[in-house]
């Protein structure tokens, strides 16, 4: 473990990555769900 340094630029863009896939996907159920109860009752 001595020789692995935290790669903090690495760290943020994993992190930048998960959270914008994380909204995108939020939104894109959302829209599935309003799109269901449109069409389907």
């Amino acid at each position: 473990m001595a020789g692995n340094a935290m790669d903090y630029r690495e760290h943020d863009r994993t992190y930048r990555f998960f959270t914008g896939l994380t909204k995108w996907g939020t939104v894109a159920i959302v829209v599935i769900l309003i799109l269901m109860a449109i069409f389907l009752l």
